[in-house]
């Protein structure tokens, strides 16, 4: 019987981690197939356009949320909106993170992992054969590289699995792995200022849009229709993180360009822009030097990572090389950011971000301004002192030999602390008048008749006696 019921207690267990399996492998990839299907069907309906070569098209725009380039007609669109595929990663790290608890076994993680990977991948096999069989149909329809695609879901559903991981059991993986456990305050302190990068960019593009509100105006006008300026405006909704990291680069002293048109905070040169009204929070030439204070932005950044870094202090070396780990992952994944926003955009060129200057703009503002703010704020302690050893406690041992006597002489501890009956015998006082020990009855017992004091001693006067 004790059998039976162990049985019938793991097998909701096992199907429910089976259920909580298959949702990480095939939840978020259904989800944004689900989407896309539907914007996709509702763009032909309302286009009066038959559904021939729609399957086609969803699968390339399921590829195209993983950043890979979609290319129709023998022209490439590299440059794919940001914010899908953040969208992408946060839900895949929510549904890993949900599948993980802090006392998951490994085994456990590793099969949420592979899940996470797996799923998306069969469905990105699925996409390419789908757009393969359309392309025969549709001639304007290319089939993208079966290794850029693949690479790209591969690393998008990557990044959020490792992250949803992470924030379960990832100081478990410190302490597993041997490794310091400041790697997880650098990580924090990485992500703080990463953020606070691109939400001080943001509000800058923000203000932009305002400045440039006629500028914006003239972009919509492209269009009379309410359905194509709602399209410009999602379209503005998806490309605004594309708008922002460029800024963020601009932030740091990089440079954004768009086909000819080059921005930074010292010089722009001009150029055709696409028809985009999310661009009109490009700055025009000639720059004002408001545009130099950008460079605040980076500042800023930095100060927020030397906070992070001294929320606990450590000594000289570990603070430093949590410092300069917090700057090289922030500076990595702006540059994975910028590298994810950037391509090539048909006519008008290649789109993107000097990745150089990008890497070494945000690694020095977060490094020197971090390091000064750090530094400030106590984030380095000092060594401590090494403990004088205490004196050893006294044991059994030691007490029961503070009795033992040698042979012959007895130990001096012992004579210190303890009398010997014998010694009584040796005392005058105790001896009378002929020399002889008194008996253990002359001792204990009084004479009977006890003689004042001043007769038992003559030398006692009658001042002293009271007379």
């Amino acid at each position: 019987m004790k059998r039976v019921s162990e049985g019938a207690d793991s097998r909701p267990a096992g199907a429910r981690q089976a259920r909580d399996l298959v949702r990480v492998a095939f939840g978020p990839a259904m989800v944004a197939l689900v989407i896309i299907a539907a914007v996709t069907l509702l763009q032909l309906l309302i286009a009066n356009s038959d559904m021939t070569g729609a399957l086609g098209a969803i699968a390339s725009m399921w590829l195209g949320v993983h950043q890979v380039p979609i290319s129709i007609g023998g022209r490439e669109l590299g440059v794919l909106p940001l914010l899908p595929v953040l969208l992408m990663i946060w839900a895949t790290a929510r549904s890993t993170a949900r599948a993980t608890s802090p006392y998951s076994s490994w085994l456990v993680v590793r099969w949420v992992v592979a899940s996470a990977l797996g799923g998306p991948l069969l469905i990105a096999a699925i996409a390419l054969a789908v757009i393969h069989d359309a392309s025969s149909v549709i001639t304007e329809l290319q089939t993208p590289s079966a290794l850029r695609a693949f690479a790209s879901v591969l690393v998008v559903h990557a990044v959020g699995a490792a992250l949803g991981v992470w924030s379960r059991v990832g100081r478990r993986l410190l302490v597993a792995s041997s490794l310091p456990l400041w790697l997880g305050d650098a990580l924090r302190a990485a992500s703080a200022g990463v953020l606070a990068l691109l939400g001080l960019s943001g509000m800058v593009t923000a203000a932009s849009l305002v400045v440039h509100w006629a500028t914006m105006q003239d972009l919509y006008g492209i269009t009379d229709s309410i359905f194509g300026q709602f399209s410009l405006t999602v379209l503005s909704i998806l490309y605004a993180p594309n708008v922002i990291v460029g800024t963020s680069a601009m932030a740091v002293g990089s440079s954004a360009h768009l086909g000819f048109a080059t921005f930074s905070s010292f010089t722009v040169f001009g150029g055709d822009i696409p028809a985009l009204p999310i661009l009109a929070a490009a700055p025009r030439p000639p720059l004002g030097p408001v545009w130099v204070a950008l460079l605040i932005i980076g500042a800023s950044s930095g100060v927020a990572v030397g906070q992070q870094c001294a929320r606990r202090a450590l000594p000289l070396i570990p603070a430093v090389a949590k410092l300069l780990v917090a700057s090289a992952v922030g500076a990595l994944t702006m540059s994975l950011l910028a590298y994810g926003g950037s391509g090539r955009l048909g006519n008008f060129g290649d789109v993107g971000v000097d990745q150089g200057a990008l890497l070494v703009g945000v690694f020095f503002w977060f490094s020197v301004v971090g390091g000064i703010t750090m530094v400030m704020t106590g984030g380095i302690s000092a060594r401590p002192r090494r403990p004088k050893p205490a004196p050893a406690a006294a044991g059994p041992a030691d007490f029961a030999r503070a009795f033992d006597e040698p042979d012959g002489e007895p130990a001096e501890e012992a004579s210190a602390g303890f009398v010997d009956p014998d010694d009584f015998a040796a005392d005058d006082a105790l001896v009378g008048d002929d020399d002889a020990p008194l008996s253990g009855d002359d001792v204990l017992t009084p004479p009977d008749d006890d003689p004042p004091p001043h007769e038992a001693d003559p030398t006692v006067t009658d001042r002293d006696s009271g007379e």
